[in-house]
Parts: structure tokens; C-alpha cells; sequence
């Protein structure tokens, strides 16, 4: 350095303090970023929130393992934390212990909260699902839990939030106050100085903490303070067999119900076969006859026609048949008959129509020449009209004149002879004639 020039060890340490900075830089973000994800990970896994213990024990573990979820509602809420095997001589075989985070923990109650232990998929995974309890009292506490007298109970300002928890065992006869979480009022507080109670716990709700407070104990039946020796609560299983073992169950089940179908069906084939034997023997004749008849069938001369047909019916429906064929044949000749003297009317018709082409032709010609005549003239048509009156006055002028009017009598016709009337008698008349 001593030999650099003033100009290069300014430089240099303008490098060094550069890199230093970097290397500051990059070490706080560094563990900027390993904050980050360590308080990601236990903020998922649950590491920074509070926990409930519980327990709980099965028949079987098949299926479980630590580390699996536990659920609510759909909800993953906890893990499985340890899995061994209970005394020989517990009705159980399996212990299995598990964590409820907050605040699901308190929808666990002391009656009716299961732990639900179902089929997960088809390959025997199983997973544990715990309910809600049936009662408002729940396993845990995280509010403050205090101890006093009655008398110092009462001279409290507020007691809105403050919940009966229990009286301390051995300070008096506790019948008035046998219900756990009941709100506390100066009247249950003097029934309790009244009935000699020396201490009580009250529990504050209204200042929750984020630490649990008590727990609830089965054995003492009461709530006790949590702490590192508390033991873990246990809860009723509610288990479901595995698949494996539900798969063996059906398959037993299956394979005791084809067993028995398969029995019956030996023992109806043996009686059919027997019933088969009899019909068998009955239908002996039966063969011997159906041989006779099929002999007879298969004569080629009209065996079947026979039997169908008596020998006067048979010759009646030649007869008929042969009637038929005559009259068929005279009607095919009348047909062709028919069919000739159709063919030359049209064979007359077409030279008909041929001749009439000529005379046809002939008058239209006549009628165009008319018509240009009678275009040509226009006082042709009433000239015709004036000669045809004319013509009508001279014809009735000869029915006038006498000479020519007996050219035009009619001949008189044969009259219709005349009615002869019979005159009607009186009756007095008809009377003598009958006289």
C-alpha cells in the first residue's frame, strides 16, 4: 500500500468500503429473508399459537401417523403428535395424542365432543376428526382465574364478565353453586356466604389471555390450573374400520353368502336331476307315439294331406279347384279379347283424328277468311242483319197470302181420347136400384 500512489490508494478504498456495504447489505437481507420464512412456517405450522393437548384411544392404528392433520368441520386445526400402544390389559390398543390450535380449541366441550376417526381414501389412509361438544362448557380456559371470599366477591363493582367457576374443595357446602360458568350475582354470592363457602374461583372473560388458564379434569370432575404437568384430555373415539379390515369383513361376508348360494344350487340340481329322471321315464310312450307319426310324415305320397283332408272333401276341392281353372282360362280369353279390340278402336281413333286434320284445317282457313272479310267491311254484319229481317218479313207475307199460306198448315195429330164421366147416384137412387 505504501508504495501505491495517492491516487490508486484512494481508489482502493473507495473499492473496500463499496464492498463492505454490499456485503452489509446482503447479510440483513439475508436475514431479513430467513425471518420472513421462519415466521411464515410457524405462523402455518402453529408454532407461535396457543395449543390444547387432547388424547384419545383406538382399536387400531392402521392408517395414522404423526404429522397428520386433524380437522374440524373441513378445517385443518392440529396434528397428531404421538401414536403408541396402550397396557395389554386396556380394553384399547393404540394411544393416540394430538393439538388443537386456538380457538378451535374452544368448540371442544366437555360432553359430546368426539374424535371421529374415518377412512381418508381407498388405499387405508385414515384421518382424525373431532366435533363440537354438546354443552357450553368448554375443555380449556383463556380467561383470568382468581380466588376469593365471598365477602371480598361482593364488595366488587362489576360483575358483568366475572363466571362462576367452582368453590375450593373443603370451605363449605357448595348445592347453590353446582353449575359451572354460571354468571356471578350478589345474590348467588350471599347464598354462598349464607351457606358457609369460604373461597370460590371466578373467572373473568372479559380480559382474555393468550395463554390457557385451566384445564378440565375428568378425574376431579372440575376445572384445575394449566400448567407443564397438566396432562393431555381424553376424548370418546368414534372409529370406523379400516379399509383393509372393512375390504376382509366383506369379503368373508361375501365369500359365506356364495358358499350358501352355492349349496342351494347343488341341492336344486340334484332334485332337478331327479324330477328330470322321472319326466324322462313319463315321456317314454310319448316318443313312441311322435316315432309312428313322423314314420307317416315322411311317406312322399301325401301322408300329411290325408290326415288333413277326408277323401270326400279332398275330391269336392279338386273339383273346385279344376271349376276355377276353367273359369280363369275363359277370363284370360275374354281379357285378350278385349285387349284386341281395344287396340284397333284406337288403331280407328288414330286414323280418325288423321282425316279430321284436313277438314279442320279447311274450316279455319274459311273462318280466318270470314274474319278478314268482316274486318275489311264493317257494314257486313249489319247488311246480314237487315237481309235476315227482311227474309223473316217476306216468309210470314207468304204464310198471309192466300195462295201460298196452305204450303205452311201444320198437320193436325191424333187427339187423346175423352174421359167418360160416370154420373153419381144419390143414395136414395142407389138404394132402389138395389130394390
Amino acid at each position: 500500500m505504501h508504495d501505491l500512489t495517492p491516487q490508486l490508494r484512494t481508489r482502493l478504498n473507495r473499492v473496500e468500503r463499496a464492498v463492505g456495504v454490499f456485503v452489509l447489505f446482503a447479510t440483513v437481507l439475508l436475514l431479513v429473508g430467513l425471518s420472513s420464512y421462519v415466521y411464515h412456517t410457524g405462523q402455518r405450522k402453529g408454532w407461535f399459537v396457543t395449543k390444547a393437548t387432547y388424547c384419545t384411544t383406538l382399536y387400531s392404528g392402521v392408517g395414522l401417523a404423526v404429522g397428520d392433520p386433524v380437522t374440524l368441520w373441513g378445517f385443518k386445526v392440529g396434528e397428531i403428535t404421538r401414536i403408541d400402544t396402550q397396557p395389554p390389559e386396556d380394553v384399547f390398543n393404540v394411544y393416540v395424542e394430538f393439538n388443537v390450535r386456538a380457538p378451535y380449541f374452544g368448540y371442544l366441550y366437555t360432553e359430546g365432543t368426539r374424535v371421529r376417526v374415518t377412512a381418508a381414501d381407498f388405499l387405508g389412509k385414515r384421518a382424525i376428526e373431532v366435533t363440537k361438544g354438546a354443552n357450553y362448557v368448554p375443555t380449556h380456559l383463556l380467561w383470568p382465574i382468581r380466588e376469593y371470599t365471598p365477602r371480598e366477591a361482593l364488595k366488587l363493582e362489576d360483575f358483568k364478565d366475572l363466571l362462576f367457576l367452582d368453590v375450593l374443595p373443603g370451605s363449605g357446602t357448595n348445592p347453590p353453586l353446582n353449575r359451572l360458568l354460571e354468571p356471578v350475582s350478589r345474590a348467588t354470592l350471599e347464598l354462598a356466604l349464607s351457606n358457609g363457602v369460604e373461597r370460590i374461583r371466578i373467572a373473568d372473560r372479559g380480559r382474555p389471555t393468550k395463554e390457557i388458564t385451566a384445564a378440565w379434569d375428568l378425574a376431579a370432575n372440575r376445572y384445575l390450573p394449566f400448567g407443564p404437568e397438566t396432562k393431555p384430555l381424553w376424548l370418546p373415539p368414534d372409529e370406523m374400520p379400516a379399509i383393509s379390515d372393512r375390504v376382509g369383513a366383506l369379503l368373508t361376508q361375501v365369500e359365506n353368502s356364495l358358499t350358501q348360494h352355492l349349496a342351494h344350487v347343488l341341492s336344486n340340481s340334484a332334485a332337478l336331476t331327479a324330477n328330470a329322471d322321472a319326466l324322462l321315464l313319463q315321456a317314454q310312450p310319448l316318443l313312441s307315439n311322435l316315432t309312428v307319426v313322423s314314420a307317416q310324415l315322411t311317406n312322399p305320397a301325401g301322408s300329411l294331406g290325408d290326415w288333413l283332408l277326408p277323401v270326400d272333401l279332398r275330391d269336392q276341392f279338386l273339383a273346385t279347384l279344376r271349376s276355377a281353372d276353367g273359369t280363369l282360362t275363359n277370363a284370360t280369353t275374354t281379357l285378350t279379347n278385349a285387349s284386341a279390340v281395344l287396340v284397333a278402336v284406337n288403331t280407328n281413333l288414330v286414323q280418325l283424328t288423321a282425316q279430321l286434320d284436313a277438314p279442320l284445317a279447311n274450316l279455319s282457313t274459311i273462318i280466318s277468311n270470314l274474319n278478314t272479310q268482316v274486318q275489311a267491311n264493317t257494314n257486313f254484319v249489319s247488311t246480314l242483319n237487315s237481309l235476315l229481317l227482311h227474309t223473316d218479313e217476306l216468309i210470314q207475307g207468304f204464310k198471309r197470302h192466300w195462295l201460298l199460306r196452305g204450303a205452311f198448315k201444320t198437320k193436325p195429330t191424333n187427339a187423346p181420347p175423352a174421359k167418360t164421366v160416370t154420373p153419381r147416384q144419390s143414395p136414395k137412387g142407389a138404394a132402389t136400384g138395389r130394390r
